[in-house]
């Protein structure tokens, strides 16, 4: 089975409005629609760009005010994925449960159900700035093509947690992020890459570009989209389907083959997920099956 996945280079910007936002965003899926993508993502905290409105004194709204969009977000990703028949991982959105902050990546299924996905690895400024609060469980959601995760930037630096998600059944990764400088840029990228040969799984990223001046912790973007696979001889060599230009307004498209991973798994080069020692490190799905 194939599937056609887009990734999109959010190009962050000050807007005025929410309508302004539903523009940008109804862009690039029609984009990802004229491509024949199955999938689009968006990269985590795009929705910040809202924070950029301000309010009747001329101030960047908060961290906290995010939340109060959450209707409208949710609004216009369902009718976006239901026109155009399209699962859209829609980045991350900034919500609110029993008065605690959560950063939460939202699927919009073509038939208008939604699921979400809380971030599960806080990091300092998420933490310390913004008083976020880290998701507690892993889902993995099906799908007409098959399972997926969705595991939210500093997520897929933590092996730990993307071994579960293919123990759970998930063959594709998605992973919306958000990077102001270098250094964060390629600890997201060397470690999905990581995550992929490790699992033999796809792993798509995302990233924000551009700047909003007037949003703490947002002036600063490097940002740039790829779809990675595992490094054997049926992929590309180096592990890479397709990326875009780093920190341009832009969308990247492939084809992925999950026919490919299930060949790879039973007799690729190496054989990473069958070869793993359960007998001398702890292994999620050993530990699972002894639960039951």
């Amino acid at each position: 089975m194939k599937l056609r996945v887009s990734a999109v280079q959010y190009h962050l910007h000050t807007i005025q409005s929410f309508e302004e936002f539903a523009h940008q965003v109804e862009h690039y899926v029609k984009t990802a629609e004229e491509f024949g993508a199955e999938f689009v993502m968006f990269p985590e905290f795009f929705t910040t760009q809202l924070m950029s409105i301000g309010n009747h004194q001329g101030q960047a709204l908060t961290i906290q005010d995010l939340p109060d969009f959450t209707e409208q977000y949710r609004s216009l990703f369902m009718s976006l994925a239901i026109k155009m028949n399209i699962h859209i991982i829609a980045g991350t959105h900034v919500i609110k449960r029993e008065g605690r902050l959560y950063n939460v990546a939202h699927l919009f299924y073509p038939d208008g159900r939604i699921g979400e996905q809380a971030k599960l690895h806080m990091t300092p400024t998420e933490l310390h700035e913004w008083d976020m609060t880290p998701g507690e469980n892993l889902q993995v959601f099906e799908t007409t093509k098959g399972k997926i995760a969705m595991l939210t930037c500093y997520d897929i630096e933590f092996p730990e947690i993307v071994r579960m998600a293919k123990a759970k059944g998930a063959d594709v990764i998605f992973c919306p992020s958000c990077t102001d400088d270098r250094h964060g840029f390629h600890r997201v990228r060397y470690t999905s890459h990581a995550r992929a040969i490790e699992n033999q799984v796809y792993v798509v990223n995302s990233g924000t570009v551009g700047s909003l001046p007037t949003v703490d912790f947002m002036r600063a973007n490097f940002g740039q989209a790829a779809i990675i696979t595992p490094n054997d001889v049926p992929f590309p060599p180096k592990g890479l389907m397709a990326e875009g230009e780093i920190n341009q307004d832009m969308i990247v498209t492939a084809d992925l083959d999950l026919e490919l991973l299930y060949k790879v798994r039973e007799s690729g080069s190496v054989t990473t997920w069958r070869d793993r020692r359960t007998d001398l490190y702890t292994d999620w799905e050993k530990e699972e099956v002894l639960i039951r």
